[in-house]
């Protein structure tokens, strides 16, 4: 009988390729990741078995993340985790709640807001680009200029907008494909930022 305590599950379903078996852009990106964090997220690794894939998924990923423009980037790491919860990856709740936990400075936002973002302490406009995500989350086909309109008298920007839809949107496909290949969050992510 084996003893979960002594044996962790894998990463992914799917084969993870070794570092050495990575093309050489995608290793060096991941060792510089490894550098900056002192782990590397699991993310990298169960997507580096599909080179043209991770090159694309992480170009978009930094485009709509990396901004600074806009939405503060703790905004859009509160983005990810409301729809990430809403959506059941328990990958995408456990990674980028970290990340907000650090970028907000705040060690309960990102467990108020997966848990319950009505009870959680948010700002009006916190709130309101949580409940502008979760719509698009879940009825992106009800979205009205109505919808658009009331964003900008809450004195959203068209891009700032944008960005929540986008945002939404990526990661609705990020929680699919983590909870397709069952990608397990790295136990360093439980820990940071409280």
């Amino acid at each position: 009988m084996s003893n979960p305590e002594t044996e962790k599950a894998p990463i992914s379903r799917f084969p993870v390729p070794s570092l050495d078996e990575m093309p050489d852009d995608i290793r060096q990106l991941i060792v510089s990741i490894s550098e900056k964090s002192g782990f590397i997220p699991n993310v990298f690794l169960a997507l580096a078995s599909r080179p043209d894939e991770f090159r694309a998924f992480f170009a978009y990923h930094d485009a709509l993340m990396d901004s600074n423009e806009g939405l503060s980037k703790a905004e859009r790491e509160l983005i990810v985790v409301a729809t990430s919860a809403l959506n059941n990856c328990q990958y995408c709740v456990v990674a980028h709640g970290a990340i907000l936990r650090i970028r907000a400075k705040n060690p309960l936002l990102a467990d108020q807001v997966a848990i319950n973002h009505h009870k959680a302490d948010l700002s009006e406009r916190e709130r309101a680009i949580v409940d502008y995500a979760l719509k698009v989350a879940e009825n992106a086909d009800t979205i009205g200029q109505h919808d658009i309109d009331e964003m900008i008298t809450k004195g959203f920007s068209q891009d700032e907008i944008w960005d929540i839809g986008a945002i939404t949107s990526f990661f609705a496909m990020s929680n699919r494909l983590a909870n397709v290949a069952s990608i397990r969050p790295n136990d360093e992510f439980y820990s940071l930022g409280r």
